[in-house]
Parts: C-alpha cells; structure tokens; sequence
C-alpha cells in the first residue's frame, strides 16, 4: 500500500471514530472513555507516520509552497497533540463539556484531514511519484506494526 493510501484508510479510522463519539450521549461514559482512548492511539501513531516518514520527503521534494504547507500541516498536528485533546481527555466524559469540546476535536481535524487530502496528498503524488511512495508506505506499514506490537 502506498503511503497516501495508507493515511486516507487512517483518516477514515479517525472519522468513523469521531462521528462515533459525536453521536454519543453523556449516559455513554464507558463508550465515550472507550472510544477516546481508540481515538488517541489512532492520532498518535497517525502523526509519528506523517511527521516521521510523508512530511520530511514531501518538504525535501518541494519549494516554498510545499514548506509553508508542511509547518501548517504540523502546527495543526500540534495544536491537536497539545492543546485540544489533552483539555478533552481531562474533561469528564459524562458532561455536557465533552460533547462541545468532541465537536471542536472533530471540526479541527477534518479540516485538517480535508487540505490534507486535497492539497497536500496530491501534491506529494506528483512530488515523490508511484515508487517513492510505495517505499514510504512500507516504511509507514513497519512503524504501525512496531507500534501495535508494543502496545499488545
């Protein structure tokens, strides 16, 4: 699989999870605990695959376009990592909060998952080409498999 199929399956994960936990309601607190933790692990190894692997050769094969993308691309990554999700996990799940704070998670990164999608991804495709990516993408298979072995 190559590297952007790769990351759009991940990107599906991620919003089938979060339309999941948007229909949630504050009764659902083992369902909402339960699916935040799912959501974080998915974001997590989701941005070590784009930061670590994508982004670097995608910044490397580019010009100034390209580089104002990629900081946009891991300020946003921050933003999520840092500031968002850590005020959602803090907040308790059995709250009228949690759900305003799920729709601001949920908005951010579809925005995100969007120009990634329609900027940033074709853009890599004719960047880097069919081999590069799938060469990318083999890198990005061994990471998440290193990851889920760890976590088992």
């Amino acid at each position: 699989m190559n590297a952007i199929e790769l990351l759009v399956a991940d990107h599906k994960r991620v919003k089938a999870i979060l339309e999941q936990l948007s229909d949630s309601t504050e009764r659902g607190v083992k369902k909402r605990t339960d699916l935040l933790a799912k959501l974080e692990m998915e974001i997590t190894l989701h941005t070590q695959l784009e930061e670590e692997i994508l982004y670097p050769a995608f910044k490397a094969a580019g010009s100034k376009e390209q580089d104002v993308m990629y900081y946009e691309a891991k300020e946003e990554h921050r933003t999520v990592d840092s500031l968002v999700l850590p005020d959602l996990q803090a907040t308790d799940p059995g709250t009228v909060e949690f759900s305003g704070r799920v729709k601001v998670v949920k908005e951010l990164l579809e925005h995100h998952i969007e120009e990634e999608e329609s900027e940033m991804f074709p853009q890599a495709q004719e960047l880097l080409g069919d081999a590069k990516l799938e060469e990318l993408g083999t890198q990005m298979e061994a990471m998440k498999k290193a990851a889920h072995q760890k976590a088992a």
